[in-house]
């Protein structure tokens, strides 16, 4: 299985128009059942690619897949589906490599397993560390997150989010992003891709133009941003435009957001309501603003086309058109193709577009050169592993993911992260000598289990430890407990998940049990805070992912710590293997380190 130099510098002119439209598309290989589920939607993780996912990709010359978390499940299994996927392509008449794509961003949006790959603690804990290491952490992550991906062939990944989150009410970017100051968003935005880049991995800056001021998640509706122009250009646009000019990164994705001070325009949705313009299908906001007054030469990938903000409002194969006469070079997620029954839906979306093509609705001067970009940059990156066989890949993706150096990092970035935002100077209110007797409540029994293993690990000496989950309905021995501990320690994920969190759209049926999940968890706390406050024990609060729910929580404690990050491996016990947050979080509790992270966004009453 190898694509060697020769057919790699093959001339581009020499496709035709489906063969150029094939490159264009990005699939979507999550699930797959072999027959027509019969009720339901599929939900088995493809992991072996089916004879029939593999002709598709050999016949219709198709130009990347995305990678989500079902696809992933051990090291030997990675290598062997990414290997098959390129040898489909290998097969095919242009024989060009695809891009295999992942978002790995670190923190809340990993999808290798936490186990297997240092995922870090995610851009929001790297903006904490910015004051004290300037950009050396996003560097370091960048290198990282390449290192471990490309031994096991996948050679896109859709990160850095440089997103500036100035809305504290942001439901799908807020500890995704560095922070909310343009400058330091672009600075550590630049280093990360810069980091990526040089190590050979295609990085995918997002969300353009920015998702930084929304409160709709753009996978359940249509945000719209209501900037002025020069606020946007000031603040949205200048970590892309800084990018652009310091690092050509190799791909921009764009967001599903209306932005009416770049755009105005309308369009009438398949319903026929008239509304304005998402940037995903502005030619005014892809062409005129990333191309003609940016600079941007690279490709432009669309964020997926199954979610709300597009697919509430148009067909499939429309979308694509429109979003392709727009200028984005690549379609994400265009089509389902998860049972033998929806498989004829590429080449349906095929034939509309090579329609599009002969009556002029897309130029052809513009496919091929939008074909010639993608030709370009798979031209300009290693796609395919630099080990000669598969056992060598093997070896080198054994020995890389997860190794010690880089679990190491991972803890250094979550110490290093880590926030004191009460007290602001002085001692704590505790000596870890007297404290033998330590109640932990926190939003579920895994993420108390990875905390309590912590603590125990990093203690001096036993400790007894008790916990109560926020997410149980019977919190009637709180007071007992409350009552008999030396120390009390509550941790509070805000806000709730979203579908970036667990994959996309496809998990839009389980929202719902998120959502009572939480809102079950809110209530908990807010009926055992009362008496967190009147126990005698001193109080430490855990903001463990957006910390603007230090302004609601914080006065109940006395001491707050801000991590940034809350996930834990599927063994949440483990030392040194995916749980560095609450490795970070027990040595700072047990006064082993002081945080000297900062706020990189705007928390009422604390820094405000």
């Amino acid at each position: 299985m190898s694509v060697n130099a020769a057919t790699l510098l093959r001339p581009a002119v020499n496709a035709s128009v489906p063969q150029m439209l094939g490159q264009k598309l990005m699939l979507d290989l999550r699930y797959y059942c072999k027959e027509l589920p019969e009720q339901g939607q599929c939900r088995s993780p493809m992991t072996q690619l089916p004879p029939e996912l593999a002709r598709l990709i050999r016949d219709y010359n198709i130009g990347g897949v995305i990678l989500f978390a079902e696809n992933l499940q051990d090291i030997a299994q990675i290598v062997q589906l990414n290997r098959d996927l390129q040898q489909a392509a290998a097969a095919s008449a242009l024989a060009l490599p695809l891009f295999i794509a992942i978002d790995q961003e670190g923190g809340r949006v990993a999808r290798l397993p936490r186990h297997l790959a240092t995922s870090f603690s995610g851009n929001m804990a790297i903006g904490a560390t910015y004051a004290e290491h300037g950009s050396a952490f996003a560097t370091l992550v960048g290198q990282v997150l390449a290192d471990e991906l490309l031994p096991l062939g996948i050679n896109v990944n859709f990160a850095p989010t440089v997103d500036v989150n100035v809305n504290p009410l942001n439901p799908v970017i807020n500890v995704r992003a560095f922070g909310e100051d343009a400058q330091q968003v672009a600075e550590l935005g630049s280093a990360m891709t810069a980091a990526m880049q040089q190590r050979g991995m295609i990085a995918a800056l997002k969300h353009f133009p920015g998702h930084g001021d929304t409160e709709v998640d753009s996978h359940l509706g249509l945000p719209r941003v209501t900037h002025s122009s020069e606020q946007i250009r000031q603040v949205d646009l200048k970590p892309f435009a800084d990018i652009i000019k310091q690092q050509a990164p190799g791909m921009i994705m764009t967001a599903h957001i209306q932005y009416p001070a770049l755009d105005a325009s309308t369009f009438v949705s398949k319903d026929g309501e008239q509304m304005l313009k998402p940037a995903t299908l502005s030619r005014k906001i892809l062409q005129t603003v990333l191309r003609d007054e940016l600079g941007y030469n690279g490709v432009i990938v669309t964020d997926a086309l199954d979610m709300a903000g597009i697919s509430k409002f148009f067909s499939h194969s429309e979308a694509v058109v429109q979003t392709f006469a727009a200028g984005a070079d690549i379609a994400l997620m265009p089509v389902k193709l998860q049972h033998p029954g929806e498989l004829n839906a590429l080449a349906q979306l095929l034939e509309v577009l090579t329609e599009a093509v002969d009556d002029g609705r897309l130029a052809k001067a513009e496919l091929a050169a939008s074909y010639q970009r993608i030709v370009a940059l798979k031209q300009q990156y290693p796609l395919l592993p630099q080990a000669k066989t598969q056992a060598a890949q093997l070896a080198q993706a054994r020995s890389t993911l997860g190794k010690p150096e880089h679990r190491q990092h991972e803890l250094a970035l979550a110490k290093a992260a880590l926030t004191q935002v009460k007290p602001t100077q002085g001692p704590w209110p505790y000596q870890e000598s007297a404290v033998s007797k330590v109640l932990l409540i926190m939003p579920d029994q895994q993420k108390a289990q990875a905390l309590a293993a912590a603590l125990q690990h990093y203690s001096a000496k036993p400790l007894q430890i008790s916990s109560i989950s926020l997410q149980h309905s019977d919190i009637s021995s709180a007071a007992q407990q409350l009552a008999s501990a030396d120390l009390v320690i509550s941790g509070f994920i805000a806000p709730m998940q979203s579908l970036a969190d667990i994959g996309g759209m496809d998990d839009l049926t389980g929202i719902a049990n998120i959502a009572a999940a939480y809102q079950r968890q809110s209530q908990n706390y807010d009926a055992l805070l009362p008496g967190i406050t009147a126990a005698a024990a001193p109080h430490v609060f855990l903001s463990l992912r957006a910390p603007y729910d230090i302004s609601r929580y914080g006065q109940y404690a006395d001491v707050v710590l801000a991590s940034y990050a809350y996930n834990a491996a599927d063994n949440p016990s483990a030392i040194d293997a995916g749980n560095a947050t609450y490795e970070a979080l027990a040595q700072a509790l047990l006064q082993q380190f002081m945080p000297k992270g900062r706020l990189p966004v705007t928390v009422a009453g604390y820094n405000d």
